[in-house]
């Protein structure tokens, strides 16, 4: 089917003389791809059809060392020369000229490959276009998989490495994603004609392409399908692997792990590992924002005649907490740089709050002596503003 090319004019395809420069050339068909492109004139068969025709012109004469074989042949074809009568035949047309050296077709009988008008459909279509003569599948990114870790207070603000067993979804083991039975051949799709995709929508205000329904987007079809998989070329995986949970993560945060997701199609890249982390609470410590907090009990007569207490820090040595005498129960107090370590290292702070002590039961000479402490405050008005304008 190829050799018929040779019958084509790719100038007066792409609207330019057989003497354009490269330059002129790339500019028309830049200028007739945008304006006949599928995506930009969804359900236009006739534009669709002209955009092949470009692309295929494009892929010859664009490329300097094929168009010199295309005029080459070109002349060959219009005296008849090598064709048996003129009519396009085989690869050969003598001086060791091989139409397959232009259409990059001595891939296909076991030598090297590369190049053809299969290769300019892979990039315009996502490697389909070409796949009436040589389609290769897509390769796929692995899906992205979502999880959930649960860690401890004192990880979540150190950092912490995990272990997780994921199951994900991945290629069929049996049919290595491709859908059919092992052994057998696999055959363009006739319904995407090996696009991998179809335009869905048509006659609305607006299309879209989707995969093909019938091959999955895979462009190939078998005629038996995989025993395992039915066909749909998935399977299932399941592994284990360690996560690195970065110090100073919040409760309900996602941590994205790139590449460890589900494994790629067709030599595509891995997904993304989603991490939920669920982090459980402290004894003593809480925590606000870069923050920790912490409760700190003390005595009525600490409170009133101040005092010099030890407090805890998450992981490190107690510290000295001065309190003033005269201290309100609830006031907050700031120990800094002992919170949570930040992303570019420094720490936050530990926010110590006071709550004075009253004991639920006292002796006699507790009573004594708060009862002294009555009489002493006897007559001072704690509660006259209460009253002022009710």
């Amino acid at each position: 089917m190829r050799a018929d090319w040779a019958s084509k004019d790719f100038y007066k395809v792409l609207g330019v003389g057989k003497d354009a420069d490269q330059a002129a050339i790339k500019k028309a068909y830049r200028k007739l791809a945008r304006e006949n492109h599928p995506d930009s004139n969804p359900g236009d068969q006739k534009k669709h059809d002209t955009f092949k025709a470009v692309a295929e012109a494009y892929d010859v004469v664009g490329d300097p060392e094929k168009r010199k074989k295309y005029d080459e042949m070109r002349s060959l074809y219009s005296s008849g020369v090598g064709f048996g009568g003129g009519a396009p035949g085989g690869g050969g047309f003598g001086g060791g000229f091989d139409l397959n050296d232009l259409f990059g077709d001595r891939g296909r009988g076991g030598g090297g490959g590369g190049g053809g008008f299969g290769d300019v459909f892979s990039d315009l279509f996502g490697g389909g276009g070409g796949g009436r003569t040589r389609t290769q599948s897509r390769a796929r990114k692995g899906q992205d998989v979502e999880t959930t870790a649960t860690i401890g207070f004192t990880d979540a603000i150190d950092g912490v490495t995990i272990s997780l067993r994921l199951t994900s979804d991945a290629a069929c083991a049996t049919c290595q994603g491709t859908g059919g039975k092992p052994g057998t051949k696999p055959h363009v799709c006739p319904e995407c004609e090996g696009t991998g995709f179809v335009v869905a929508g048509q006659g609305g205000a607006f299309s879209m392409n989707e995969p093909c329904p019938r091959c999955r987007g895979r462009q190939l079809v078998y005629d038996e399908a995989c025993p395992t998989c039915h066909g749909s070329g998935r399977g299932t995986s399941s592994r284990s692997i360690q996560a690195r949970i970065p110090a100073g993560v919040k409760d309900g945060q996602k941590i994205r792990l790139k590449g460890k997701g589900a494994p790629g199609e067709n030599g595509g890249p891995a997904g993304d590992l989603l991490v939920t982390v669920k982090v459980g609470k402290h004894r003593v410590f809480g925590r606000s924002g870069d923050n920790l907090t912490l409760d700190v009990p003390v005595s009525f007569d600490e409170a009133v005649l101040g005092a010099e207490i030890k407090i805890p820090t998450l992981g490190g040595a107690p510290v000295t907490l001065k309190i003033p005498a005269g201290t309100p129960n609830g006031r907050t107090f700031r120990v800094r740089g002992k919170g949570v370590t930040r992303r570019d290292g420094t720490k936050g702070d530990l926010l110590a709050t006071v709550e004075v002590h009253v004991p639920a039961t006292v002796d006699a000479a507790t009573r004594e002596a708060v009862e002294a402490y009555r009489a002493a405050t006897a007559g001072r008005p704690l509660r006259t503003n209460l009253f002022e304008g009710a």
